[in-house]
């Protein structure tokens, strides 16, 4: 990753080459950092929530130079799913890197498993497996999605369906099917306490991860509004998120033939309407911003400085390229 760029929705929003997508945020590839494994020793509560929510409480303790660089730490290890909310012993001034491995050491007295939003079905089978449930377990379980009660609308696809909570459960008293089962069941149950139609519920469940993966927490209706607008003028989404999670990596290593693949069903760029499956488990609040999104024209969005998340909103490209315009001075400001 070798260039600064703005965080921006949608197709025809301004992209460069080598961009960052990182955990629903796009990041200044020059987010602050510290060197080495830290200093002086701080006790910091480690909250529940995704990679940014994490970062942004190390960030304010001073465990980590900025949450931008922590979310790029968390998105390139593997191990960052498993992570658990508790009160840990951390340093002052770690390295984005040095906190995540710490973290995900996770020495901490929990009495659940905990899955954060926007997690993958990958990230949460690597999970299950460092807590504890044997790997040939958690690997029979997930290849028989039938068996954990998946319903037939989500067209033998567990990818966001196994609900993102804290389980009481322990690898020593309940079976790895029988935990992906109450993922699979809460999911259920909150659709079917949202009143949404079985023929309905893939399609949310698909459009509530995009939300998850692209939206500020203040703005997920917003662009949950700028999704259905680009799906009803039969416009490609262009959405990072999309291919990363299709092809397995940042989007900053997906080269520029793989993201004008039209063959591949994940490149959104080029290839019209909503992925083949959800990119991760959505919260109930991007489902919900999904069933109830503020009606608005909205095609492009710009999140115009990363300290506040404040995000704008347009159906105007050149009021987009002036949103573009405040992101850049925003970050030559803030040193990005």
């Amino acid at each position: 990753m070798v260039a600064v760029l703005l965080v921006v929705g949608g197709l025809g929003a301004w992209t460069v080459m080598n961009d960052g997508y990182l955990f629903g945020i796009r990041t200044p590839l020059a987010a602050p950092d510290y060197e080495g494994a830290g200093g002086e020793a701080v006790v910091v509560e480690v909250p529940q929530g995704n990679g940014y929510t994490i970062g942004a409480e190390l960030a304010a303790q001073d465990v980590v130079a900025s949450a931008e660089a922590f979310v790029r730490a968390f998105n390139a290890n593997p191990d960052a799913a498993s992570i658990q909310p508790g009160t840990r012993e951390m340093k002052l001034r770690m390295s984005a890197a040095s906190a995540v491995a710490l973290l995900a050491q996770n020495n901490v007295d929990r009495t659940g498993l905990t899955v954060i939003e926007g997690s993958t079905v990958a990230q949460i089978e690597q999970m299950m497996i460092q807590t504890g449930w044997p790997e040939a377990d958690v690997k029979a379980a997930l290849a028989d999605p039938a068996a954990l009660g998946l319903p037939a609308e989500a067209g033998g696809h567990l990818e966001g369906w196994l609900a993102a909570n804290t389980y009481e459960v322990k690898p020593d008293s309940t079976s790895a099917a029988d935990v992906l089962g109450q993922m699979v069941a809460l999911t259920v149950q909150e659709l079917n306490e949202l009143n949404v139609p079985a023929d309905q519920r893939n399609d949310l469940i698909i459009k509530a991860s995009l939300v998850e993966r692209e939206a500020p927490d203040d703005y997920r209706g917003q662009v949950a509004r700028v999704i259905e607008n680009r799906l009803a003028a039969d416009e490609a989404l262009g959405l990072d998120a999309i291919d990363s999670y299709g092809r397995k990596k940042p989007s900053h290593e997906i080269t520029s033939a793989e993201f004008q693949d039209k063959s591949f069903p994940y490149a959104s760029r080029v290839v019209k309407g909503l992925p083949p499956t959800a990119i991760g488990a959505p919260s109930k609040a991007s489902i919900e911003a999904v069933l109830k999104a503020p009606e608005g024209p909205w095609r492009w969005y710009v999140t115009v400085n990363l300290d506040t998340q404040e995000t704008k909103f347009t159906d105007d490209y050149n009021e987009f390229l002036a949103f573009k315009d405040e992101y850049q001075v925003w970050a030559a400001e803030n040193g990005y």
